[in-house]
């Protein structure tokens, strides 16, 4: 590389006492995205990481290669409504899956939303769809530029007429109608002239809204007097009988239930029953069409169980259970089979254990397990989707680790599994070793991880640790273009499952969050120190990488282990823990991260904050971080400020071990456009693939 330096970034030496820590945040200024010297330091920053990405030698192999692998394309789990089918799809070509219907009894496929004919630039997505229970009308949501910032629209399904919409701030928004399609609960926050300065996100409301109505006439259901960072779930019985409703504080590991009888009181002013209130324990409910009240529940049970009651009497002295806990499995979720072609209705139960899928049988009415339901191979089921009237069929998606997600379909007369639907495309993914492997963590801990590798020998060779554990996500096997383009290369590719998940159940997640969120970090070093020692990669060839809370991960190991790691991958990241809860959607994590209001969680934070634990003189690791303008979840500060400082303290030269930033505008946290995708990942496996030495195939 040609002689660089960093852009130059101005150190403010002036620390605060907060609760007697003396805190330093010396970029601070770099919070402000409109300032001219923010903006002045961002274009520096573009300058220089588009000089070094030219340089990049793998950067056209590795973008050839995940756009091919994308091309399998996707196809979604169908959805029934009194015979229609709905279903999302993605051809090789597409950017965005389509929403697709075929009408009751079969026929031609009608496409009712596809994103890139709204928008084809790209930048405006799908981000939920819902039927009603009459397949005539359809709730769906769409956003732009990656904001998340969803705009509800209602459509006529068979002429495509739009009913009703936009509707706004609705982002996240569960819908329930009711059986006639005139109306449906939803959630909406309250108007920004109505909240605090900051709060703009928050104040949730449950309202219900009737189809082609001004929303001012809606009525409020549930939220006046609640905290304001608290979520909801809204559903409705098959009958239209039982409204259900679930409340969740920011993103805790609880949430509170109330169940209304709608045909004592009419839907708009619902008399709330609670299930289950300030309990510390997850509760997902659902009325069958039984008439029975099923609760999948943590209660008194970490990895879960499904217990029954009487919908009219739901407090937790009556609970039955119907499942009990698998001591080594995660009970997942479950579907009921009771048409009229049934011999005997069938409770199908899907399990994680030790993160790879399994569905098994039940009798429905005693939980007495049958048998397991067969399944392609060792990898991750989606939800399992039954028929609303009922009937004799569910239908699931799967996929692995080579292989896309495809729906199968279970039935329940027999007990066989056949393939609904594959993805449409026939990408030639490479020949995978793939290995659960063990390891003990810092305090004793047995912690596993999915190792992919090339078939051929064994190593060492260049190796990405990756990793998230927080907010109870699982990491299972699936289907990963960026995955197989690096093992395709040369590569090893690790996925941790670090406490903080819930790969072991509740119990796992609380093991790592709040003052436990070390042992995170702790299984993280460990499973790199363990790929070292067993000889799969060495120091010199090993990367981490994560985003999101997985980038606070990254910023974590690799300020606390810079001797672990020559090149790490951070993106949309979690890095200043004091002043997270000040921006994005910080104030919902504070849940699971712990508050820097309180003197005693500062300590914690401050403990492993990545920002406030970066050291002068230390070789750092080659680092790239990838942020996107529009992130509404974790705001791009992070990253800016996390840069300056490292690029500020490492001794290591910048052609050997660079720090850059790659960021994006017209994207945001999650959904984006394919070739998006393609040159985030090529950027980031080409960046990779430098620093630890991995020699692609044909590399230029």
């Amino acid at each position: 590389m040609p002689d660089r330096s960093y852009p130059a970034a101005e150190r403010v030496t002036r620390p605060e006492n907060l609760h007697g820590f003396t805190v330093a945040d010396p970029y601070r200024w770099l919070e402000d995205p409109d300032a001219p010297r923010t903006k002045e330091w961002s274009a520096a920053q573009d300058t220089l990481f588009a000089s070094v990405g030219a340089e990049l030698p793998a950067r056209g192999y590795f973008d050839a290669n995940v756009r091919e692998l994308m091309g399998a394309g996707s196809v979604g789990t169908p959805v029934w409504r009194r015979g229609r089918g709905f279903l999302t799809r993605r051809a090789p070509d597409q950017e965005h899956g389509v929403l697709l219907t075929v009408p009751p009894g079969g026929g031609d496929e009608s496409v009712l939303v596809d994103p890139g004919a709204l928008d084809p630039s790209g930048a405006t997505t799908l981000d939920s769809w819902r039927p009603d229970p009459t397949g005539r009308l359809l709730a769906y949501q769409i956003s732009v530029g990656g904001s998340e910032e969803s705009q509800l629209w209602v459509m006529n399904v068979t002429t495509g007429e739009t009913l009703d919409g936009p509707i706004d701030r609705c982002r996240y928004s569960p819908i329930a109608w009711l059986p006639d399609g005139a109306a449906f609960y939803y959630v909406r926050r309250l108007p920004p002239e109505e909240v605090g300065e900051g709060e703009e996100q928050y104040h949730r409301r449950v309202y219900l809204h009737e189809v082609g109505t001004p929303t001012d006439r809606d009525a409020l259901v549930l939220g006046a007097g609640h905290d304001m960072i608290s979520y909801y779930g809204v559903a409705v019985s098959h009958d239209g009988r039982w409204l259900l409703v679930e409340r969740t504080k920011g993103t805790a590991a609880n949430n509170d239930a109330w169940i209304a009888d709608l045909r004592e009181t009419g839907p708009r002013a619902p008399e709330l029953t609670p299930i289950q209130y300030d309990v510390d324990a997850q509760l997902t409910c659902h009325v069958g069409r039984d008439g029975r009240l099923y609760l999948l529940t943590d209660r008194d049970a970490p990895r879960g169980r499904l217990c029954v009651t009487d919908p009219a009497n739901p407090g937790y002295e009556n609970w039955r259970t119907l499942v009990t806990t698998d001591p080594e499995a995660v009970l997942d979720d479950f579907a009921i089979l009771d048409g009229p072609r049934m011999p005997r209705p069938v409770l199908l139960v899907s399990w994680l254990r030790h993160a790879v899928s399994e569905i098994t049988a039940h009798d429905l009415d005693s939980g007495e397990r049958r048998g397991p339901v067969p399944l392609p191979g060792l990898g991750s089921v989606g939800g399992i989707v039954e028929r609303p009237e009922g009937g004799h069929e569910a239908w699931f998606g799967y996929t692995d680790n080579s292989r896309p997600t495809a729906v199968y379909r279970y039935d329940g007369r027999t007990g066989e599994v056949d393939l609904w639907e594959s993805a449409p495309g026939a990408p030639d993914p490479p020949d995978v070793r793939t290995e659960q492997v063990s390891y003990t963590s810092r305090d004793g801990t047995t912690v596993r991880m999915l190792l992919l590798s090339p078939p051929e020998d064994r190593g060492p060779r260049p190796t990405i640790l990756y990793g998230y554990g927080g907010f109870s996500i699982s990491l299972t096997p699936a289907y990963s273009p960026t995955v197989l383009a690096w093992v395709r290369a040369g590569g090893s590719y690790a996925i941790a499952h670090l406490r903080g998940g819930l790969e072991e159940g509740e119990e796992w997640h609380r093991a790592g969050m709040l003052d436990a969120k070390q042992n995170v970090f702790d299984d993280f070093v460990s499973a790199a120190e363990h790929l070292v020692a067993t000889g799969v990669t060495t120091p010199e060839q090993l990367a981490a990488k994560g985003g999101s809370n997985g980038g606070l991960l990254v910023g974590a190991v690799t300020t606390q282990r810079p001797d672990l790691f020559a090149a790490a991958v951070c993106s949309a990241p979690l890095l200043d823990m004091v002043r997270y809860e000040r921006f994005g959607l910080g104030r919902l994590w504070n849940v699971e991260y712990g508050s820097a209001d309180d003197p005693e969680e500062l300590g914690w934070l401050l403990g492993y904050s990545p920002y406030h634990n970066v050291t002068e003189g230390v070789r750092y690791p080659a680092t790239l971080f990838t942020v996107f303008d529009n992130d509404s979840r974790v705001d791009p500060l992070h990253a800016r400020k996390m840069c300056a400082a490292l690029q500020h303290a490492t001794a290591a030269p910048i052609d050997a071990r660079p720090i850059l930033l790659r960021r994006e505008s017209e994207v945001g946290h999650s959904a984006r456009a394919v070739s998006r995708t393609v040159r985030l990942s090529a950027d980031q496996l080409a960046f990779l693939a430098r620093f630890t030495g991995l020699d692609v195939p044909d590399g230029s």
